[in-house]
C-alpha cells in the first residue's frame, strides 16, 4: 500500500469506515475474473478528488483502481449514505469522549456556484446564475453536526427546523444520547417569530440576530464558529463549486468534507 494511501486514509479512519461501509457482493461465486480493488484504495481516491478538487477522470494512477472503478465506487456508497452514517460514527466517538460543547451551537449556510442539476435555483447573491447552498449547525467548538443541501433561492429560515430534526441522537460520556442543542445562535436571516416559537416548544433557547437593530459587520460573539467551519469546508476543493449533476453525489461531498473536519478533531 502506498504511502498516499495510508496518508489520506490513516488506520483510525479506516477502522470507523469499515463499521459502516455495505458488506461485498460475490459477483463470481464460482470464482476466476479480475481480483476487486480494495476499498480503502478506492476510498483514498475519492477523497483525494474531495480534497484537492479534480475531475474524476484526473484521478493519478497512483491509487490503483482506474478512475471508473473509483466513481462507481462512489457512487454506490453515496447511494447507502456511507458518508452520512461515517460523520454519525465519528460524532459517537467525539461524543463518548466528551469533545462535542452542546451549550452554545450555532446555524448558518454558504452558498456556491453549481452546474446543471436538481437542488440548484436562482443565487440572489450571485446575480441570479445557478448555485447551491449548503446549511449547517455546529456545536460550540464549530464541529458540523447537522448538513442539509439546498438551491440557492431557498431562504435560510425555511432550513431551520429540518436542520435541528437532523441532528442525530449522539452518544455522550455519561447518560443518554444527545440530540438537542442548549441554546442555538443565528443570523437575521432566522429573525422570524414563528421560529423563536418552536425552538421554545422545543426546549432550545435562542439567540437570534434581529433585523433593523443589531449590526451586520460582524457575525457574533458565539456565532462566528459556524463562520470558521465554513472556511474548514472550503478546504475541499470539490466544495469551491458544484459541479455534480446529482444532489446526493453533492451532499456526499459535504458529508466527506464534515466527517474530515470531526476525524481531524478526533485524531488531536
Amino acid at each position: 500500500m502506498t504511502d498516499l494511501v495510508e496518508r489520506l486514509v490513516p488506520d483510525e479512519l479506516w477502522v470507523l469506515f469499515r463499521r459502516v461501509v455495505p458488506p461485498t457482493e460475490v459477483i463470481r461465486p464460482q470464482g476466476g475474473g479480475r481480483r476487486r480493488a480494495g476499498d480503502r484504495e478506492a476510498l483514498a481516491a475519492v477523497i483525494f478528488v474531495a480534497t484537492s478538487g479534480c475531475t474524476w477522470r484526473q484521478l493519478p494512477p497512483v491509487f490503483g483502481p482506474s478512475w471508473q472503478t473509483v466513481y462507481r465506487r462512489f457512487a454506490q456508497w453515496s447511494r447507502a449514505r456511507v458518508w452520512a452514517r461515517l460523520h454519525r460514527v465519528i460524532l459517537d466517538e467525539l461524543g463518548a469522549r466528551g469533545e462535542l460543547d452542546w451549550s452554545r451551537c450555532a446555524i448558518g449556510s454558504v452558498s456556491l456556484r453549481a452546474a446543471k442539476g436538481s437542488l440548484t435555483g436562482p443565487n440572489p447573491t450571485g446575480r441570479g446564475k445557478p448555485g447551491s447552498k449548503i446549511h449547517l449547525i455546529t456545536d460550540r467548538n464549530g464541529l458540523p453536526v447537522s448538513l442539509g443541501i439546498s438551491g440557492a433561492n431557498m431562504h435560510d429560515s425555511l432550513g431551520l427546523e429540518t436542520l435541528v430534526w437532523g441532528i442525530p441522537p449522539i452518544r455522550s460520556r455519561r447518560g443518554p444520547r444527545r440530540r438537542r442543542p442548549g441554546k442555538l445562535h443565528a443570523d437575521k436571516g432566522y429573525d422570524y417569530d414563528h421560529l423563536r416559537r418552536w425552538l421554545r416548544q422545543r426546549g432550545i433557547r435562542h439567540r437570534i440576530a434581529r433585523r433593523g437593530i443589531e449590526s451586520s459587520q460582524r457575525p457574533g460573539r458565539h456565532r462566528w464558529v459556524v463562520e470558521r467551519t465554513v472556511s474548514w469546508l472550503a478546504g475541499c476543493r470539490r466544495l469551491h463549486r458544484r459541479y455534480e449533476r446529482k444532489a446526493e453525489h453533492f451532499l456526499a461531498f459535504v458529508g466527506i468534507a464534515a466527517a474530515l473536519i470531526c476525524h481531524r478533531r478526533l485524531t488531536k
